[in-house]
């Protein structure tokens, strides 16, 4: 499979990935809004084992998020680094991908998925 793409299709996968991380990490606020809601409500022993489950899952998915966004700024300013020390061409030179960002994100997104779904499975009858 080819790993090499002009540099402002990399960018703007790299931007794109970086916006739909700042949504995600924006919306796991507002489940965790939910959460609490949830937690306030509730003695049952069952519901709290669930709402920890949760916090930690969140905790874990926003640790995810800080480490593949800093990946990706890397990344990109390496890609900007190259373009700046080798500028001849540079909008049209075809330039390596960097191993893994891509797979990277679509476990994320895939996990992350999961997760909303399994949230709002959880909140449906308690809400």
């Amino acid at each position: 499979m080819e790993n090499r793409a002009h540099m402002g299709e990399i960018h703007q996968n790299f931007t794109s990935w970086m916006k739909s991380l700042a949504f995600c990490k924006d919306e796991l606020s507002t489940w965790q809004n939910r959460l609490d809601e949830v937690a306030s409500r509730n003695n049952n022993s069952e519901i709290l084992k669930q709402v920890e489950h949760f916090q930690n899952q969140f905790i874990r998915q926003r640790e995810v998020i800080d480490i593949l966004n800093h990946d990706l700024k890397l990344a990109d300013a390496a890609l900007a680094q190259n373009a700046a020390e080798n500028p001849v061409a540079s909008d049209r030179r075809l330039f390596e991908q960097p191993e893994g960002l891509k797979d990277q994100f679509e476990t994320f997104e895939k996990i992350y998925s999961e997760l909303k779904a399994e949230f709002e499975k959880f909140l449906s009858p308690v809400l």
